[in-house]
């Protein structure tokens, strides 16, 4: 079915009786005219109702324009429209009782425009930072969705620790876990380090290894801390609490054993896992391998690590823990924290053989490895029309 888009009158028009979005808002008919409008699109049709129409729900940045991933956004459309659907990028903001001012990337002219959009048949959730995620407008936006049954697609941010003592009650994946506390005073740290001698400072709702720290006990009292670009030395806990209690109580930090990594070439390596849900269950989209270089902190690449193709590291090993991992980590969130219909898992392995699960990303970063993230784009569309009914 060919819909079309008036600048002028901000209304739709189809040359059929037909309706568009989620809303049924019913089309205009269409004459020679309109028909020439550069502003079309051929969708599918359910019931004489145009679509899928999804929206891609983000958020506004420091100078107020968009943000979010981009080149994702602009991937999906040209994926949806090849599969006869459209979609637009908007804010919590943006929505009006039955229309939203949302954004259209056309791919022919690489451009974006504004325009007046029906109501989406399905809402991914891209919104890139985490405090948007706690404002008024998102939550209105998320209670007026939910009211209307129209899908929305991740339903926020996850938090590393929560996420953490979800798993350990898993009777699969809490094996999985290292011993992991959340730092809310310093004798608890103390002891802590104290038993495991080896530990990692992490931010329970960083991203990318932002704010990542190993903390090692030396023989006797001294501590040594290592960052991604810096290291520090401490005579004993107490000289590093009184420099760092501030850093690691000040937002919320969770303090979990290291292991020791197994190793490819010499240097420390993890998994990092797509996954996404289909025919009702969980299964992997791709998985990379993520190398480290100059620094074993993380393997992540901003962070100066490379990338290594799967199959140089391939057992069927792996392959059984990766499967079950996704399967069973993808069942615990649906029936905790809401549906997540795609998500990033890393993992890794000790030099004893031994899997670990170190965090879930609800909202996966583009993954650098071109055949996965265009197989990212396929299950994303996929599901969106499977959800939309399409």
């Amino acid at each position: 079915m060919r819909v079309f888009y008036d600048w002028a009158s901000k209304e739709w028009f189809s040359h059929s009786g037909a309706s568009l979005g989620s809303n049924l808002l019913p089309l205009k008919s269409s004459d020679r005219e309109t028909e020439q409008r550069p502003l079309s699109f051929e969708l599918s049709s359910n019931h004489h109702n145009a679509g899928p129409v999804i929206g891609i729900l983000t958020g506004k940045g420091k100078d107020n324009t968009l943000a979010g991933n981009g080149p994702l956004f602009k991937a999906l459309q040209k994926e949806i429209l090849q599969n006869k659907g459209v979609s637009f990028v908007f804010t919590a903001e943006d929505i009006e009782e039955n229309s939203v001012s949302g954004y259209i990337y056309l791919p022919e002219h690489d451009k974006w425009i504004q325009a007046c959009c029906p109501l989406p048949h399905l809402v991914y959730n891209r919104v890139p930072f985490r405090k948007l995620e706690q404002t008024d407008s998102f939550n209105e936006a998320f209670l007026f969705f939910k009211e209307l049954n129209i899908p929305f697609f991740n339903p926020g941010f996850l938090d590393k620790y929560e996420v953490c003592q979800l798993f350990l009650d898993h009777p699969y994946l809490q094996k999985h876990i290292p011993d992991t506390i959340l730092v809310t005073g310093d004798s608890e740290l103390k002891n802590f380090i104290g038993k495991h001698r080896d530990i990692y400072l992490k931010p329970i709702q960083g991203a990318k290894g932002k704010g990542i720290y190993r903390l090692s006990q030396l023989d006797g009292k001294k501590l040594t801390m290592a960052g991604i670009k810096h290291s520090f030395s401490f005579s004993c806990f107490e000289s590093f609490w009184n420099e760092w209690s501030l850093q690691v109580t000040g937002k919320p930090y969770l303090a979990q054993k290291a292991i020791s990594p197994a190793k490819l070439d010499g240097k420390r390596f993890d998994f990092r896992i797509l996954a996404h849900f289909g025919n009702g269950e969980y299964r992997v989209t791709g998985i990379g391998i993520r190398l480290a270089q100059d620094q074993d902190i993380t393997t992540h690449i901003p962070n100066g690590g490379i990338m290594v193709p799967y199959e140089k590291v391939q057992t069927k090993e792996h392959d059984e823990f990766i499967n079950m991992a996704v399967a069973e980590a993808g069942k615990l969130l649906k029936k905790e924290k809401g549906f997540f219909g795609e998500f990033s898992m890393d993992a890794g392995l000790t030099d004893k053989g031994r899997y670990v699960i170190y965090e879930l990303n609800a909202k996966p970063m583009s993954f650098d490895e071109t055949s996965i993230e265009t197989k990212r784009i396929q299950e994303l569309t996929r599901l969106f029309f499977n959800m939309a009914g399409f």
